[in-house]
């Protein structure tokens, strides 16, 4: 399976995008929203990932329960597809949504439906997928 994730909107805090999942016949099977950091020249804990073609495996544990692993992100590790609403949930990593809206009143969208999301991801892509940035 492949996936990819379209930044649509950077702002200062936050980065919105959609993520389509394409199975091996290349039809879409599964389309959400994103939400990351801003890009800030990759720094750790501060920027989203750079542009670019990654593996994402599946991993589980105590905090995110079912969720997935970015790998081979130069000079960073532990990039996690998890659960969240809101830019201050993410230290690098990629929350997933159904949609977007603004729950909490700081004046940014948030992403809605996380843990709903996030289970049909896992769901779908159980082996993990190819993650194409862009």
């Amino acid at each position: 399976m492949k996936a990819i994730l379209t930044r649509t909107l950077s702002q200062d805090k936050q980065t919105l995008g959609k993520l389509e999942l394409f199975n091996e016949s290349n039809t879409r099977v599964f389309e959400c929203k994103t939400l990351e950091l801003p890009w800030l020249d990759n720094k750790r804990q501060q920027s989203c990932i750079p542009e670019g073609n990654y593996t994402v495996v599946t991993r589980k544990s105590p905090k995110y329960g079912s969720h997935f692993h970015v790998t081979n992100v130069a000079n960073r590790d532990m990039i996690l597809i998890h659960s969240g609403n809101y830019y201050r949930d993410i230290l690098g990593c990629i929350l997933v949504g159904e949609s977007f809206k603004e729950i909490n009143h700081d004046g940014y969208l948030d992403v809605v439906n996380s843990k709903v999301t996030l289970s049909k991801l896992v769901t779908i892509a159980k082996k993990g997928f190819t993650l194409i940035i862009q």
